[in-house]
């Protein structure tokens, strides 16, 4: 048996204090240095993770109807609950087994990869995190260099300090780069697959697992083959991870995928209703340009892609590819203010200006219905009579004005407000603008929302000041919806990338003008369509009464550079005009007849599936039967009758003393058909 000396022993102590000496004055500026390190990335704080999204605009019903891509990049942000397990699975067997036990940091990973370099004489092998790789993602340039793996290292140090493993999860999925410009697990399934990243089956997930290793050499477009051994070493990985078995890695690697290679977004629809929100977005929204251009946000607007499809489809098939004339066109629901649909020209590509918004153009005698507000409020019933037929009038002795007729036809007799207003008589309407005083439609146009400049001046009861389209239809609305106007909407709300509701946007309704007046007024232009209102020539609405197979009451106008229709049912407000960009003149066979085509198959074919519903009488109002042409009660001398409505106390309480016909319900047949030549009358019938 050795003895052990004591001087052995104290030898040998010598010996080993001078190695813990030695450790610790070594180790110990490593102590400080990670104790630094520490206090930096504490005082540093959490690093943003703001990440370039694409913006997705939403119409009705969560219908995807465009997208804003920042950098020409696909990117949506999900958040995990919305990504399948099968994807989160295979992205932390095959890319960090450890990504739960580490704190960022996987120092066996480190080790392996350092002496894989050093071997190699060169930097050949990675050892990153989830955690760094997102660090990388968010800030950094990928090049492999030392001074960049600092960096890395600083960034993902902050990252693991100051948020959760299924954030950092979340967010690294969200980043990854997939290939062919897609950013993150939702862009590139819905790329690949055509399917939210909430649906990937076990076989999707693992090839779309292998693809970030590298986006273009496993891309399954690009190479199948390489794509598939990726997907292999992929569900190895998941199995060595126990997530998955053997027998279900096997039957997912055989099960066939299939590849899409587009994004599942529709072709872009309402653009000029897109460029539209991306202002309101910018200029009214309170949000930040910059992040509206990269802030991932989930816009859901008023559109409605059905009616829009509506839209378009009747802009193509009545306007020939050969005409270069223009249109704007937009369907508001008067209830609420809500864009429905939008049409600002004949090819956004060819044009991004948008008509229905931007666009300002003489209304003509859609005008007039704001005159008729004014009136009705001064006295005026449906059956106040003025003489038609030409007239002169004056501002001064140097200043004179001859309103036109068109055609230059007139009843050279008194006619009613209520047929006034359904052939467009522009005599009445001048006289009844001086009669009321001008400044009264100016008021009155304004309370209705028309918000362009306008003058009180004799001209203006036909429309000669330009306005836009969709003040114009808005202001229509106030008569669709009982006298209250709800402030044009388009956006309802913007949801960011967090699910977080950043702007909202209410129904803005406002009382202009009492229901009463909103509802004689909706009567007197439902006439447009009537031809029991024919007189000196037919109801302007004539042409496309056909079509018309519910309440619905509207206005014609035109110029001699723009045509008009703006008309609506309870439900739907629609307002349509044709044109040409630069002044040009209409033509007088074929562009005149556009709008009102347009706005009728539009109307029909949207209303089609929606129930009849009649504009609501409020009380106030008195319906009696009266002689189109007298605007008296009718009786046994003037039978023919036509049901008028009347602000209760205005209503006539005279009969009619004409004389009786055989046939009380036959159409009256236009006084200017009796006075006109053939070629005349049938010019007149075309037109209307």
């Amino acid at each position: 048996m050795e003895i052990i000396k004591v001087e052995d022993l104290r030898k040998t102590w010598k010996w080993a204090w001078l190695w813990i000496r030695t450790l610790l004055l070594f180790s110990l500026p490593v102590l400080v240095l990670g104790l630094i390190f520490l206090i930096y990335i504490n005082v540093l704080g959490p690093p943003p993770l703001k990440v370039p999204q694409t913006t997705v605009f939403y119409g009705t019903n969560n219908a995807i109807i465009g997208e804003h891509e920042p950098l020409g990049q696909n990117r949506f942000w999900v958040k995990l609950d919305d990504v399948s397990p099968h994807i989160i699975d295979a992205t932390i067997a095959v890319e960090d087994r450890r990504f739960y036990n580490h704190h960022g940091f996987d120092y066996k990973r480190i080790a392996g990869a350092l002496l894989a370099d050093i071997k190699a004489g060169a930097k050949v092998q990675g050892a990153s995190t989830i955690t760094q790789q997102y660090s990388r993602n968010l800030f950094l340039d990928p090049d492999k260099t030392w001074s960049r793996k600092l960096k890395e290292a600083v960034y993902a140090a902050r990252i693991e300090a100051n948020y959760t493993k299924e954030d950092i999860l979340q967010g690294y999925l969200n980043t990854i780069y997939y290939g062919h410009g897609n950013y993150g697990v939702e862009a590139a399934s819905q790329y690949y697959f055509g399917k939210t990243a909430k649906d990937l089956s076990l076989s999707e997930s693992s090839l779309l697992a292998g693809i970030p290793k590298g986006p273009t050499y496993y891309s399954p477009i690009r190479n199948l083959d390489n794509a598939k051994d990726r997907q292999q070493i992929v569900l190895d990985a998941m199995v060595a991870n126990g997530v998955i078995n053997k027998k279900q890695a096997v039957e997912a690697y055989r099960t066939p995928v299939e590849i899409i290679g587009k994004a599942s977004l529709p072709e872009e629809a309402a653009s000029y209703f897109q460029d539209e929100v991306e202002y309101i977005l910018k200029n009214k929204a309170g949000l930040d340009p910059d992040l509206v251009q990269l802030g991932g946000f989930h816009v859901y607007t008023t559109l409605d892609p059905k009616l829009q499809e509506k839209a378009d489809h009747w802009v193509e098939q009545t306007i020939p590819n050969t005409s270069s004339i223009q249109v704007g066109m937009v369907a508001l629901d008067p209830k609420t203010g809500d864009v429905k649909a939008m049409v600002g020209g004949r090819s956004y590509k060819d044009s991004s200006y948008n008509r229905a918004t931007q666009a300002r153009r003489a209304p003509g005698s859609t005008f007039k219905p704001f005159l008729y507000t004014a009136a009705l409020k001064k006295g005026y019933t449906p059956s106040s009579l003025l003489r038609s037929e030409p007239t002169t009038f004056y501002e001064g002795e140097e200043n004179q004005y001859t309103p036109e007729n068109f055609g230059n036809y007139y009843a050279n007799e008194e006619i009613t407000l209520a047929q006034a207003v359904a052939v467009s008589d522009n005599v009445y309407a001048v006289k009844t603008n001086i009669f009321i005083g001008t400044d009264e439609l100016v008021k009155t146009a304004k309370d209705l929302g028309i918000k362009s400049d306008l003058s009180p001046i004799p001209s203006l009861a036909l429309g000669t000041k330009p306005v836009g389209v969709l003040e114009m239809v808005s202001a229509y609305s106030v008569f669709a919806n009982n006298g209250e106007r709800s402030a044009p909407r388009f956006i309802k709300k913007i949801v960011d990338y967090k699910g977080d509701v950043v702007y909202e946007q209410g129904v803005q309704k406002e009382k202009v003008i009492e229901p009463e007046y909103a509802f004689v007024m909706t009567d007197l232009l439902r006439g447009v369509f009537d031809e029991r209102l024919n007189d000196y020539t037919r109801v302007t609405g004539a042409s496309v009464k056909g079509l018309i197979d519910r309440p619905t009451a509207g206005k014609t106008g035109s110029t001699n550079y723009d045509n008009w229709i703006v008309g609506y049912t309870p439900q739907l407000v629609t307002g349509v005009w044709t044109g040409y960009d630069k002044g040009k003149t209409l033509h007088e066979f074929n562009d005149v007849l556009y709008s009102k085509n347009i706005w009728a198959h539009f109307m029909k074919d949207a209303m089609a599936d929606r129930p009849i519903a009649q504009f609501p009488k409020p009380e106030g109002v008195v319906g009696v039967y009266v002689n189109p042409d007298s605007g008296l009660l009718s009786n046994e001398h003037c039978p023919q009758k036509r049901l008028s409505y009347y602000i209760a106390g205005t209503e006539p309480t005279s009969y009619c003393e004409g004389q009786a016909t055989e046939n009380p319900e036959k159409i009256t047949t236009p006084k200017a058909k009796q006075k006109q030549g053939i070629f005349k009358r049938m010019w007149n019938w075309l037109l209307n």
